[in-house]
């Protein structure tokens, strides 16, 4: 794909949301760590029911560690893979109170260093509350970006490190949420709707199962 379909694509996706945020609910930092950790394999509404009430009794690395690993797996239960996703967020609160005063390093380095935080949380941490022009690259960003052969890859660290390189810079804070709110709406994994999509004319899909 050529720089100008692609600036074209981000253009429209701009001027139909121009300011995305994520789905996940949050009024701290810490929430929004702890959400995005209970966001794998799960969906933003799940996640969001169950942090209503985790965070009700619980909304700081201190709390979190009163509660212990029955407790949090009570709120989460709701939620896939919840008794090793609890046991992350213990072991995070621990690290973030015996290492960081129960602060959220800003640092990506220091973020992967806590469990159940990859790359992908921590660029969406870094972009949300940092205002970091990353790129976090999930199952929607990854499929939407080789369908319309905006960046092509087989691996997600391949297509986060080709959008870094190809989406110009005022573009960049905000290219992960356009295009995961594109592939959950529209271009979806089992069946475009393509004919509804308001980038048809612009993506390169060749129907060839991408």
């Amino acid at each position: 794909m050529n720089k100008i379909k692609r600036y074209e694509i981000l253009y429209r996706m701009r001027i139909n949301n121009p300011h995305p945020t994520t789905e996940l609910d949050y009024d701290s930092p810490f929430q929004l760590l702890i959400a995005v950790l209970l966001s794998a394999q799960a969906t933003d509404v799940s996640v969001n029911k169950a942090t209503s009430h985790l965070f009700s009794v619980a909304n700081t690395p201190e709390g979190m560690l009163s509660l212990g690993i029955d407790g949090i797996k009570a709120h989460i239960k709701s939620i896939g893979l919840f008794n090793s996703k609890a046991e992350y967020i213990i072991k995070t609160c621990r690290l973030l109170q015996e290492e960081y005063q129960g602060e959220i390093p800003g640092d990506r380095t220091a973020l992967e260093t806590l469990p159940g935080i990859g790359r992908k949380t921590a660029n969406v941490f870094l972009n949300a509350v940092f205002s970091r022009r990353t790129i976090a690259v999930d199952r929607h960003v990854f499929r939407v970006a080789n369908r319309t052969r905006f960046a092509v890859g087989k691996d997600v660290k391949i297509v986060e490190k080709k959008l870094l390189a190809v989406v110009p810079k005022e573009f960049k804070r905000n290219c992960h949420h356009w295009f995961i709110r594109h592939g959950r709406n529209t271009c979806l994994a089992r069946k475009a709707r393509c004919g509804s999509c308001f980038l048809e004319d612009l993506c390169e899909y060749d129907n060839k199962n991408i």
